[in-house]
């Protein structure tokens, strides 16, 4: 078993060594490598910077001790907890004693600050702190959706509403939001990650991607869930009809900058968010004088917004590795969910007819 570790693992190292080979010999920049993403500089620009792409340095500062302090206070150990949590999950950040949430998502808690790890630091471009990833709009923010765009995310959220510990979706009319595991969000079903893959962000934790760099190809590897995408340099799109989850990415050289478009996402996939199968994203990666990389992004779809939308942010070279993210489409979780949607739907049905009876 020992050997057969060592032979995978120099077949590893010979691909990337080779991979790396393949960049020198081509005159291209090489790309290869693994880059943490983290920060705590938004995708958004908060409102009260305006159109303000900048910020000082002071207020830079202040951010990140205000970072700082936040850590410190979500890890004090605020002694045992004493009493059950409050009906319908755990309470706000802040709150007392047992109705204390933890760091995650929804009102049954999640992660506590150990697990979370989105950076220390706001990036910087030119020498000069950015307030948000998005730089157009020039006030930073994701666009104005069409009204036939508003239309469709209002008709989903019908289907996601908090729980409440009830089937309420009984009262609804046609398929319910938990009749199966194909009517779950694809980030639930593990099928592609939380923070997009095309174009990708920064998220609360995971924040690695790995590049690998061949003479016909590129590998983009998202530390957050598992997605690999494969960049077919000098190609030309598939059909229209063949989609993908992760979009069909074509790329070429520009220079010293490497172009990636991709198009023919599949309907489900929704990438920058909510985009449709009509999205067209073009992404430009630039190797840098201190060996990280610029990124650069811009989502066209005018089924969806109302113009398209520009970001930047700084991939910084490291040498830590990506390891396995184990999230799998199936998993316990997905049987639980299921599982509870049938016992709450079991519950309401055993209630109407005790008050039919009644």
């Amino acid at each position: 078993m020992k050997n057969r570790y060592s032979m995978l693992l120099g077949g590893v190292v010979a691909l990337t060594l080779t991979a790396s080979a393949f960049a020198a010999d081509n005159g291209h920049p090489d790309l290869t490598g693994t880059y943490d993403v983290s920060t705590l500089t938004p995708l958004q620009r908060p409102e009260e910077f305006g159109n303000n792409l900048e910020l000082t340095p002071e207020q830079a500062s202040a951010i990140v001790e205000e970072n700082r302090l936040q850590a410190i206070a979500a890890d004090e150990n605020r002694g045992p907890i004493t009493k059950a949590p409050p009906a319908g999950g755990a309470a706000p950040i802040g709150a007392e004693d047992s109705e204390r949430e933890s760091l995650g998502a929804g009102n049954v808690g999640g992660y506590n600050s150990f697990w979370i790890d989105r950076g220390t630091e706001v990036f910087m471009v030119d020498g000069k702190f950015r307030t948000s990833i998005i730089t157009d709009p020039e006030n930073g923010r994701i666009p104005a959706m069409t009204p036939a765009a508003i239309k469709r995310v209002m008709e989903r959220r019908k289907l996601r509403r908090p729980n409440d510990g009830t089937a309420w979706w009984l009262e609804v009319a046609g398929p319910g939001p938990y009749d199966g595991p194909e009517m779950l969000g694809i980030s639930e079903r593990c099928i592609l990650g939380f923070t997009g893959s095309t174009p990708t962000f920064p998220s609360l934790y995971n924040n690695f991607k790995r590049i690998v760099q061949t003479e016909d190809h590129v590998m983009i590897l998202l530390e957050m869930v598992h997605d690999a995408r494969i960049v077919r340099l000098n190609s030309e799109h598939l059909p229209p009809d063949a989609t993908m989850w992760l979009g069909d990415s074509i790329g070429w050289w520009e220079g010293d900058t490497l172009v990636v478009d991709t198009t023919n996402f599949h309907p489900l996939s929704r990438p920058g968010r909510v985009g449709s199968v009509g999205a067209h994203v073009v992404e430009r990666f630039t190797r840098l004088e201190d060996g990280n990389l610029s990124y650069q992004f811009t989502v066209e779809d005018p089924t969806v917004w109302t113009q398209p939308w520009t970001g930047e942010y700084i991939w910084r070279a490291s040498d830590e590795r990506l390891y396995e993210y184990a999230c799998h489409e199936g998993n316990y979780a997905m049987e639980g969910i299921l599982k509870g949607a049938r016992l709450l739907e079991s519950d309401a049905r055993e209630n109407a007819i005790t008050s039919n009876d009644d």
